[in-house]
């Protein structure tokens, strides 16, 4: 016994030893006036010329995590990894009669990108820059991990940018009522899966108090992940609320997360029907815009042949089935809403000259309303016009309005923004830019609007904005949105069923066009991307299509 004892002893002396050293951080922007202590481990097998993977973890050093990275390296049952290991910030009091801001909950358990842009913007550069350590920035070299808050913090770092971390440890985590990270199993459901690895352990023992119960959400969390598709792996016990059966496991899960390394982590087939109805699998988003002449975009509309055209400063371009972009109208002043009528004008919305303007196809403009300071616009297949309008005497106030043959208002909200109508012409959608909610107008025969309900229910941000614009609708009645959060799409009883990611976060317009109309083009600021579907999109000028009645 004590000659096998001695040969472990020997085999763990041997163990190469990795250098831990402690720095401190003061140079951020995003969480200004913060002060924090990080410590860096650089294995002893790490070598200068080649990218080292990287492991991030909140609260500092947790998990006995150097002296596992010294065994599990070794072993070669993980990459050669360069951990970093960062608390919280605090801000300094002035005096010493005051106490310091502690910052712990605001970055960690904040369901924002944030935390993201710290690490990604500024610690990780930090270090680069003083450390002279060669990071790889592939984000299937990357994992991030954490306790608590520390763990919903980690789970929201690769939530948000995938594209910068792929590997999740998460004990104990923080997925309650705090600020927000209640949300995530409903948001994991929704939301095209993502290519993360996601290890989770928490107890029946964990915290049941104000903000929730831990043991609850994260079986909620597991769940929800499975639903969606995820390669997601868990243990559970019976501990509470501390580090104690993490630090057993996290060996093994440092195994799983990094099992196959270098292969890549992909995304997994969600049980969401609605997605799987929509996305043709294999399919993802392509940029559009070669060109570098491109403004910013302000809106978009689609052709009875799906060529798109959408408004940048002072232009109209128009965008062929092939994507060649050509400039359609020119020196326009700064048009905004489009929307092509069943007489195969572009009716356009002309906020300097407070007109709508219609343009023929080749380029010859007729004054349609005066006297209007107009927003997005909509046209029927018979040809009448609806408009949201801002209130020049009044911040954040506006009005859904008709034209034809004189403006008339009927309804006031508060930002009104994008509008459309159902695929049987008989709803008109308007969204508010400032809440969650699509309103829902029944169109009257004489036009009018009536029984007006906020209707539909969209996800919205950290700071309670769905920053709702751009809608369109397709032939079973779903309604597009673009958001914040990516293009939410809500099924006709008014719920997101899917939230579909942009490849530039926000999302300000969309339609569906293309050949065959379905082709989803969203437009986010200066690019444009789009991405073929299984369904087709509807335009509001043709002939009403009335869908299928929905489950309800």
């Amino acid at each position: 016994m004590n000659a096998v004892l001695g040969l472990m002893l020997a085999a763990v002396l041997a163990v190469p030893k990795g250098e831990v050293s402690k720095h401190t951080f003061t140079n951020s922007t995003v969480f200004p006036g913060t002060t924090r202590d990080y410590w860096l481990y650089v294995p002893a097998q790490y070598d200068p010329v080649k990218p080292a993977c990287v492991h991030v973890n909140q609260d500092g050093i947790q998990f006995n995590a150097p002296a596992v990275f010294d065994q599990l390296i070794a072993a070669k049952e993980m990459p050669v990894t360069i951990g970093i290991f960062v608390t919280p910030g605090v801000v300094k009091a002035l005096s010493t009669n005051a106490l310091d801001r502690f910052n712990r909950s605001y970055e960690y358990d904040s369901v924002n990108d944030n935390y993201a842009r710290f690490l990604l913007g500024e610690l990780l550069p930090h270090i680069v820059e003083k450390h002279k350590l060669n990071l790889s920035t592939n984000a299937n070299d990357r994992s991030i991990a954490g306790s608590s808050s520390g763990a919903i913090c980690a789970f929201t770092v690769a939530w948000e940018r995938p594209d910068a971390f792929r590997r999740v440890f998460s004990a104990v985590g923080t997925y309650v009522g705090l600020r927000g990270g209640d949300r995530y199993p409903t948001l994991i459901r929704k939301t095209e899966p993502k290519p993360l690895r996601i290890f989770l352990q928490d107890g029946s023992n964990d915290l049941n108090i104000y903000g929730g119960d831990w043991w609850m959400a994260n079986q909620m969390m597991e769940r929800a992940l499975t639903f969606a598709g995820y390669e997601v792996n868990h243990v559970w016990g019976d501990g509470g609320h501390n580090g104690k059966h993490a630090t057993e496991v996290f060996a093994d899960a440092m195994r799983w997360l990094w099992k196959d390394w270098p292969a890549p982590i992909k995304a997994g087939q969600t049980k969401n029907a609605m997605l799987n109805d929509i996305l043709i699998p294999g399919e993802d988003w392509q940029r559009v815009d070669k060109y570098p002449f491109f403004d910013y975009v302000e809106h978009c509309a689609v052709n009875a042949n799906g060529e798109v055209f959408f408004s940048g400063s002072r232009k109209i371009y128009r965008m062929s089935l092939d994507d060649q972009v050509t400039v359609f109208r020119d020196n326009i002043g700064y048009p905004h809403g489009l929307a092509f009528g069943p007489d195969g004008q572009l009716y356009i919305v002309a906020p300097h000259t407070n007109q709508v303007i219609a343009c023929t196809a080749d380029g010859r403009m007729t004054v349609v309303a005066d006297n209007f300071k107009g927003e997005s616009i909509v046209v029927r297949h018979d040809g009448s016009i609806y408009s949201t309008e801002g209130d020049p005497k009044a911040d954040w106030v506006s009005f859904v309005s008709s034209i034809s043959p004189a403006a008339k208002r009927w309804a006031k909200m508060r930002y009104a923004k994008g509008i459309t109508l159902s695929p049987d012409q008989s709803l008109l959608y308007v969204n508010d830019y400032h809440s969650h909610w699509v309103e829902s107008f029944q169109i009257q025969p004489d036009g009018s609007l009536e029984n007006r309900q906020h209707y539909y229910y969209l996800h919205v941000t950290d700071y309670n904005l769905s920053c709702a614009d751009g809608m369109c609708v397709d032939s079973y009645g779903r309604l597009y949105v673009a958001t914040a959060l990516g293009v939410q799409v809500c099924d006709q009883a008014g719920r997101v069923n899917v939230i579909i990611p942009t490849p530039e976060k926000r999302c300000r317009h969309l339609c569906i066009g293309g050949e065959n109309f379905d082709t989803l083009f969203v437009f986010c600021g200066y690019k444009i991307f789009k991405r073929k579907l299984k369904v087709k999109g509807v335009l509001p000028f043709q002939p009403p299509v009335k869908p299928a009645k929905p489950r309800l």
